[in-house]
C-alpha cells in the first residue's frame, strides 16, 4: 500500500505564506512525478505545480511566481512553499504522486487527503 499525508494547511491572512508538505509512505520502488491540485468550493479540482524525478517543475499560471514546488526524492516527499498568498488561493489542497511500487510495476496515481489553506482577506 502507498500513502500521501499532507501537513501545513492552515488559516493566514492574504499576502502571507503556507508550506505544505505531502511524505509518501508504503511499498514504494519510486515515485515519479508528485503534484499538488486544490479545489475551491464549487470549482473543479486543478493543477497548482507539478515536480518530475528529474526535478523539471511547472505551475498554473495563477501561482506562478509566488508558489515553488520542490522535493526530495531520498524521503520521498514533495513541498509546496506558497508566498503572497491570496484569498483566491483558498482551497483543500491535495498531494498527487505517480508511484512505482515495484521494479516490474507500472505507474499508479495515488493522492493524499488533503489540507485545507484558508487565506482571509
Amino acid at each position: 500500500q502507498v500513502q500521501l499525508v499532507e501537513s501545513g494547511g492552515g488559516l493566514v491572512q492574504a499576502g502571507g505564506s503556507l508550506r505544505l508538505s505531502c511524505a509518501a509512505s508504503g511499498t514504494i520502488f519510486s515515485i515519479n512525478r508528485m503534484d499538488w491540485y486544490r479545489q475551491a468550493p464549487g470549482k473543479q479540482r486543478e493543477l497548482v505545480a507539478a515536480i518530475t524525478s528529474g526535478g523539471t517543475t511547472n505551475y498554473a499560471d495563477s501561482v506562478k511566481g509566488r508558489f515553488t514546488i520542490s522535493r526530495t526524492n531520498a524521503n520521498n516527499t514533495v513541498y509546496l512553499q506558497m508566498n503572497s498568498l491570496k484569498h483566491e488561493d483558498t482551497a483543500v489542497y491535495y498531494c498527487n504522486a505517480d508511484v512505482r511500487v515495484s521494479a516490474w510495476s507500472g505507474l499508479s496515481e495515488y493522492w493524499g487527503q488533503g489540507t485545507q489553506v484558508t487565506v482571509s482577506s
